[in-house]
């Protein structure tokens, strides 16, 4: 009598020929003997560097800045800062992550008692809520007090001095490393609406009563990703170029835990090169290679001594690779196949790319990755780059490809290896993205629907899920197009999708 199965195992599915996308593949059902709040999320984003949640924000300029960084951190994740700026302003924005410990970023104004503020270009038109007042209008003047903008509106006269109206107050002052609640306390203390946090004797930071509120009624915060120094975790991408070792040196000095090398095409010997000196000149520092989609790939960067893969080439919704260079891979392969050789040497992958949506996620995890990096799914948050605009009705944010024309123009042409060329090919386009709001607010969401996800597939965390693929226990199949139209939305004239 033949013994009945259900789906595939992994190396079967994943060794036909076929390139498979998350889409294209399914997950079977397993046994459930835990509740949702015992699935553990905590991962690995390389050898030494531990997260609370399996979540990366793309070294994209349109994506990781200081504030989404910051915001990655207090989740629990890291934010990985772009290099599509000079090298002094990118180790800038690693102390301005450095330097905070609340999950904000409010880029403070100073001016002194005696200036007059005669237009609101100094609030940034309403961006800036409160001008904080100083002896001598600098950041590292003693601190008087402040002048919020709804009081400035309401004079009659803009030609009066700051002094004559500004709230005076000589103790808003916190430690830079005080949190949210620590923050709150003192304003309930004070009787005052806004608290300076200072590091250093410097104003870092302008918390007013409202962004506390704003930020409690998001979804609780853990302790975040807190390094060694006990400053929030931050890494930063480089390029394989000679300007690259200075850019890095900058990048240590001001305290980065871990480096990535931002290439399209990461076997090269530039990128191997590169990684050697990295780990020669700075044995202490993280290194993650990438973007590899192959066994071989993955083999070399890994004998080179890489501590993180960063897996994908051509599957994200902004990247034009595989269409424009024929190469690359369908990222549930791609993942599969180079965690399978990684986790033989205990290096942890990022699943770069693709991800639109939790189950996406769940898939990248239980495939094998320790984390999942994600640009179009952070970018139109409020954490990200840039200012917000309206389209045919609708809030949006730039969002555009590293390998765009408009990126390339600005110094990210070397991550396609094209920086010496004399004419430069799209790999990418730009575009945009609807307001999804804050990331403080959609990530948790988002990881409790990845709990339930692993809760159905009977495994209580990421090595659990790794064991239960490779032993053959999980099961999968490949979805139909009809089968792929079936498992979404279907069916109805009209319906409003909301995720939480």
């Amino acid at each position: 009598m033949s013994i009945i199965q259900d789906g595939f195992s992994s190396d079967r599915l994943f060794n036909q020929g076929y390139s498979y996308t998350y889409d294209d593949v399914i997950f079977l059902p397993h046994y459930i003997d835990f509740p949702t709040d015992a699935v553990v999320l905590s991962s690995k984003l390389s050898r030494r560097v531990p997260l609370s949640i399996p979540c990366v924000s793309s070294p994209m300029d349109t994506v990781t800045e200081s504030h989404m960084a910051v915001a990655m951190a207090a989740l629990g994740g890291i934010g990985i800062l772009h290099s599509n700026a000079a090298a002094s302003d990118q180790a800038a924005m690693v102390r301005s992550v450095k330097a905070r410990r609340v999950p904000l970023l409010s880029n403070p104004v100073f001016t002194s008692p005696q200036d007059r503020i005669q237009n609101d270009d100094v609030f940034d038109h309403g961006a800036n809520p409160y001008v904080l007042v100083t002896e001598s209008g600098a950041p590292g003047s003693k601190l008087l007090g402040y002048v919020a903008s709804r009081d400035w509106a309401k004079l009659s006269d803009k030609e009066v001095k700051v002094y004559d109206y500004m709230v005076s107050c000589n103790d808003l002052v916190v430690p830079w490393s005080s949190d949210l609640g620590k923050i709150a306390e003192f304003m309930a203390e004070k009787g005052s609406e806004v608290a300076a946090t200072v590091r250093d004797g410097e104003v870092v930071d302008v918390v007013g009563k409202e962004d506390v509120e704003r930020i409690k009624g998001y979804p609780k915060l853990g302790a975040g990703s807190v390094g060694p120094d006990g400053s929030w975790m931050v890494g930063a991408a480089i390029g394989t170029r000679e300007s690259d070792k200075e850019r890095l040196e900058e990048l240590v000095k001001a305290g980065i835990d871990v480096v990535v090398l931002d290439s399209s095409q990461g076997n090269s010997i530039y990128q191997i090169e590169m990684i050697k000196y990295i780990k020669k000149m700075y044995s202490n520092l993280d290194v993650v290679g990438g973007n590899v989609v192959t066994v071989s790939q993955a083999q070399n960067l890994i004998q080179a001594g890489v501590d993180g893969l960063r897996v994908g080439m051509g599957s994200g919704s902004i990247c034009t690779t595989q269409e424009v260079c024929a190469v690359g891979r369908g990222q549930a392969t791609a993942v599969y196949k180079v965690a399978s050789v990684a986790s033989q040497s205990g290096v942890p992958v990022i699943a770069d790319g693709g991800i639109s949506n939790s189950g996406h996620i769940v898939k990248a995890l239980t495939l094998g990755a320790s984390t999942v990096m994600m640009g179009s799914f952070l970018a139109g948050s409020t954490e990200a780059p840039g200012a917000y605009e309206y389209q045919n009705g609708c809030r949006i944010k730039k969002y555009r490809g590293m390998g765009s024309l408009e990126a390339m123009t600005k110094g990210s042409d070397q991550r396609y290896l094209g920086d010496t060329a004399k004419l430069k090919i799209a790999q990418g386009v730009v575009g945009a993205v609807a307001d999804k709001g804050s990331v403080l607010k959609f990530v948790p969401y988002t990881m409790q629907a990845v709990k339930q996800g692993f809760q159905d597939l009977g495994a209580s965390s990421l090595q659990s899920a790794h064991d239960l693929l490779r032993s053959g226990v999980l099961r999968l199949e490949v979805r139909t197009g009809a089968a792929q139209v079936e498992g979404g939305v279907h069916g109805l004239v009209s319906y409003e999708k909301k995720s939480f």
